[in-house]
């Protein structure tokens, strides 16, 4: 990057906006919409709703005037009567708020002074005191905003819920004498509770507990919930984030001045917390998605002798930091911090730049997330939902009269349908076998529009996904092939070879399929062939490179989120494997990977004629069976 005037001027624009005067007892640099007041105590811009509902508050003693502004202005009131250990010095210091949490607090207090609940996920940078800002927020609201409303404290473990407890107790302990109540403010064991505590002179409750116990919520009444580092909340067969997130929410009101906000560092991609971002990131979801980069804050720079030859010296990665928005001085200290790790990963994980690197780096992701949200841009809702349905559910009735069928519960999306004039070679039909029960893997059929001609990219038609028999699942699939021209149909069959959990041995379904659905992919095992694709270590190393390049290079149209997440919930294992993080799954993944695997080594335009084939295949049989008659 060459050093301009235009450069000049904007990195004098950015210094000044990071260093500008920030006073929260004068009210300057402060959020919310203020006015300007000549009380006994000063001239200092206060909230605008304190003047419209005291005109008079000018002329009040000192006192009450600040006890009057405490309601209005969390800022005044953190920084004249909280007192948190400072992270240098760990002395107790007032809380006067840095940069990155002012930008998170403006946010919360939009929502609260529109009269709206507050909600809000946060994606943090570590060291940022976002905790702490919470902490003091619930505080806030209730020691000064109510009298009768409860909060909860959940992290991912009880000495982490403990420990948030105990900056909530600093506070208490430390809360001047002039400011408090006739006593002064502590936690008290509430009616003989273990996890449940009571400010003294107030009604206000404290709850704390862990995502590990989730019964320790049941029958609460919550107004305000602080959920600390979900992304670290683990998922077992017993406990689901998504329900203990879903308790909790339950029981908070949908009023004003309630508050529920969801924070956490990122822990990789995939899991609940980054799924619940992605929503609140698009919008639908009821909170709002707050994320501040690292560059927000303003003690990250370097000054900078020579301004020219810096600029010259900036590689891509620091030239993408100007456009995000950094200053020269906070890039100088960002190339020297990152010397500090071995892996710049390392570095982007501590001092993420978005929201998309703060998650990636923190993962063993196999596919590249900049490609995958790339591809979500094309993901939308299914044209239709519905079933494919013939004469039968098995059998060679199952693909008679095969037809689309809507139904809002069905568990088959489209896309794209198929148009009459297709050719058969222009669907592959990819299939990955689970199991019946609630518990195990999906079953999926997976339906790859191939295009109409050899130029087009390859993109997601259907996708169906569900629990069922192994054998009404293939026979489905059939019928999915069937109704998508006859298209080639591709089951991957270890777990038809293989006995399954349920105890059934399924291995003669394909046989019977071949018999009805002649264009069924068949692999060569010595000098024959056997219908299925088989996954084992030759093959699946080869499907999954083939699709990493596919993701990478863009090379086929996604339609569907969730297998867009399924990717990102896909990682390298720390012995060197390859699967889906614990929790997930990744049927809608393989599918893709057998399809367009496949895709690549078949040509296009070539003519499969079926119903000649179904003839061929027929005659074939009968004349086996004139033989064996004959000589059996």
């Amino acid at each position: 990057m060459k050093y301009t005037e235009e450069i000049r001027k904007i990195n004098d624009e950015r210094n000044r906006a990071l260093h500008s005067g920030y006073d929260p007892l004068r009210g300057i640099g402060c959020c919310l919409k203020r006015r300007q007041v000549s009380a006994r105590c000063g001239t200092m811009l206060v909230p605008e709703a304190m003047v419209v509902d005291n005109p008079d508050c000018a002329e009040l003693d000192v006192a009450e005037f600040e006890r009057i502004r405490f309601r209005y202005d969390f800022e005044f009131w953190a920084a004249k009567t909280v007192f948190v250990p400072d992270k240098m010095t760990h002395r107790l210091t007032n809380l006067v708020l840095n940069p990155p949490q002012r930008e998170v607090l403006r946010r919360l207090e939009n929502m609260r002074a529109a009269n709206m609940p507050v909600r809000a996920i946060i994606l943090k940078a570590r060291q940022c005191g976002i905790s702490t800002l919470i902490e003091a927020y619930i505080a806030w609201m209730q020691l000064i905003r109510s009298d009768c409303t409860n909060a909860i404290i959940c992290a991912q473990n009880r000495d982490t819920a403990q420990s948030l407890k105990g900056i909530y107790a600093t506070m208490l302990a430390n809360y001047p004498e002039e400011y408090g109540a006739e006593k002064p403010y502590a936690l008290r064991p509430y009616q003989r509770t273990s996890n449940i505590v009571q400010i003294t002179g107030r009604s206000n409750t404290v709850t704390t507990c862990s995502a590990e116990s989730p019964a320790a919520i049941r029958g609460l009444d919550i107004a305000l919930a602080h959920l600390s580092e979900v992304a670290f909340w683990r998922k077992t067969a017993r406990i689901d984030p998504m329900n203990m997130i879903r308790s909790i929410g339950g029981t908070v009101a949908l009023t004003p001045e309630s508050v529920v906000v969801m924070e956490s560092t990122a822990n990789g991609l995939g899991n609940f917390f980054h799924e619940e971002w992605l929503r609140a990131s698009a919008g639908i979801s009821d909170k709002t998605a707050i994320f501040v980069p690292w560059f927000r804050h303003n003690i990250y720079e370097l000054p900078i002798d020579n301004p020219e030859e810096f600029c010259a010296s900036l590689n891509d990665y620091e030239n993408g930091l100007w456009l995000a928005g950094a200053s020269l001085e906070q890039i100088k200290w960002y190339r020297y911090k990152n010397r500090e790790y071995a892996r710049t990963s390392a570095m982007q994980a501590e001092f993420p730049t978005t929201d998309v690197e703060a998650f990636t780096a923190t993962d063993r992701i196999v596919f590249s997330p900049r490609a995958l949200e790339q591809m979500r841009k094309d993901c939308r809702a299914p044209e239709s939902v519905g079933e494919i349905a013939g004469d039968a559910a098995t059998g060679r009735e199952a693909l008679q009269n095969v037809h689309f069928v809507d139904d809002a519960t069905g568990r088959l999306k489209v896309w794209q349908h198929p148009d009459p004039a297709d050719r058969s070679d222009r669907y592959i039909v990819a299939v990955d076998l689970g199991g019946r029960a609630d518990e195990s893997d999906f079953s999926v059929i997976y339906v790859l529009d191939r295009g109409a001609t050899p130029a087009d990219r390859p993109q997601t038609a259907a996708q169906w996904r569900g629990h069922d028999d192994l054998d009404i699942v293939a026979w489905k699939a059939a019928q999915v092939a069937k109704y998508y021209r006859n298209a080639l149909l591709v089951v991957e069959s270890n777990t038809l070879e293989t006995k399954t959990t349920d105890g059934e041995n399924s291995g003669f379904v394909l046989s019977e399929i071949s018999n009805a659905y002649p264009n069924l992919y068949r692999r060569k095992v010595g000098c024959k062939s056997k219908p299925g694709f088989h996954t084992n270590r030759t093959t699946k190393p080869l499907i999954l490179n083939r699709h990493i390049a596919n993701v990478r290079d863009l090379r086929y149209i996604e339609r569907d989120n969730d297998a867009i997440n399924e990717h990102l919930a896909y990682e390298r294992k720390p012995n060197g494997s390859f699967g889906a993080k614990e929790g997930h799954h990744d049927d809608i993944l393989m599918t893709r990977c057998i399809a367009l695997s496949i895709d690549i080594d078949l040509p296009k335009n070539k003519i499969f004629n079926f119903e000649q084939v179904k003839q061929d295949l027929d005659k074939n049989k009968a004349v086996i069976r004139r033989k064996n008659g004959r000589f059996g």
